[in-house]
């Protein structure tokens, strides 16, 4: 059996889709599972067994390029589409490729386009990515997903460090200084992907910054990708202390950022897609809510706290505040954040005891 799984265009929901590729695996061992994703989306889950192998696609090309990418994906002969992503794309690609049993839900009129329509949720209803893939799983294994899918299948998340990654690690560490790699380490994330509306304002990420160095004594790490790249130069000259830090002079890649939060004490980090890569490696972290409903992306992780300002205009949802004022990020403070920092490290403290 050959079967063909889109994952999801984010990287956060890629992680979400763990447990659900996971439970795939273990049905069909003898399988041939192959991944169809975007280039980056590859990186992560670069180290894992849960697929054999995977093939990018990207977005935006030449109509030549995707009909030589239909090609390809009619060339695999699969006999299975597991369509994690709600797009009419991934749908159209998975019918047009031949496959002859696609499995996926029923939304954006591709009903179709599906052999096994799954009845989708109610988007008025706030409810987490990580439990729909695990219905759509849930399914292709023959199990009734009419109640929760997590009843049956494991929320547990899966990421790995491979050697490339712990080279890359290795090389930004032996950098830094002896006092440096002496203390605890504290990672921020100041990302977003999906709009402005989810960032932390800049000088906010300094202030905690320079206090949880000066206060906590901890090492503080600022991760980034290339879109953060600046954002994380600026909160390190801000913050102006010398165990303050960024990866904005490495040679940039998500497996690097991986190993870093798989290093650290906690994290701190806004509602993207490194967020998620916290509760595999059971890294305990605070979560940066703004604009976005924290049910959608829910994980059920222990060690995770978030912090959300109540306010009538939110969550609203919209990568760009529409009322232009932006106080759901603006308005939480640094020293609320703090607050949050040492209730999450005084709550590990206990366990541990």
């Amino acid at each position: 059996m050959k079967i063909a799984v889109f994952l999801p265009n984010w990287i956060g929901d890629a992680v979400m889709a763990t447990p659900a590729l996971r439970a795939i695996r273990h049905e069909f061992s003898a399988a041939e599972i192959v991944s169809i994703q975007r280039p980056y989306v590859a990186d992560v889950l670069e180290g894992l067994t849960l697929v054999d192998r995977s093939i990018s696609w990207k977005s935006g090309e030449s109509l030549t390029s995707q009909l030589q990418f239909l090609r390809q994906l009619r060339s695999e002969h699969f006999d299975l589409a597991v369509l994690f992503p709600n797009s009419f794309r991934s749908a159209s690609l998975a019918f047009l490729a031949g496959i002859p049993r696609r499995v996926g839900i029923n939304r954006d009129y591709r009903r179709w386009l599906l052999t096994d329509s799954l009845p989708a949720g109610d988007r008025r209803t706030p409810h987490p990515a990580i439990d729909e893939y695990l219905k759509i799983a849930a399914h292709v294994l023959g199990q009734d997903h009419s109640n929760s899918p997590a009843a049956k299948l494991s929320r547990s998340m899966e990421l790995a460090v491979t050697e490339q990654d712990r080279h890359r690690w290795n090389s930004f560490w032996s950098k830094q200084s002896a006092e440096f790699k002496s203390r605890p380490l504290i990672c921020l994330n100041p990302g977003g992907a999906f709009g402005a509306a989810k960032h932390w304002p800049t000088a906010h990420f300094a202030a905690l910054a320079q206090q949880i160095a000066t206060e906590l004594r901890r090492s503080v790490l600022v991760v980034c990708g290339p879109a953060e790249k600046e954002e994380a130069i600026q909160i390190v000259e801000q913050a102006a202390h010398p165990f303050v830090t960024s990866l904005a002079g490495e040679q940039l890649h998500l497996g690097l950022t991986k190993a870093a939060i798989q290093q650290a004490e906690l994290l701190v980090t806004t509602d993207s897609g490194p967020r998620h890569f916290a509760a595999p490696f059971q890294v305990p972290a605070v979560t940066l809510f703004g604009p976005t409903h924290q049910m959608w992306s829910e994980t059920f992780y222990d060690h995770s706290l978030p912090v959300q300002l109540d306010l009538d205009c939110g969550p609203c949802q919209q990568r760009v505040c529409p009322l232009g004022h932006h106080r759901c990020m603006k308005e939480l403070g640094a020293e609320q954040v703090f607050q949050a920092v040492m209730s999450l490290l005084d709550q590990q403290q206990r366990t541990a005891a």
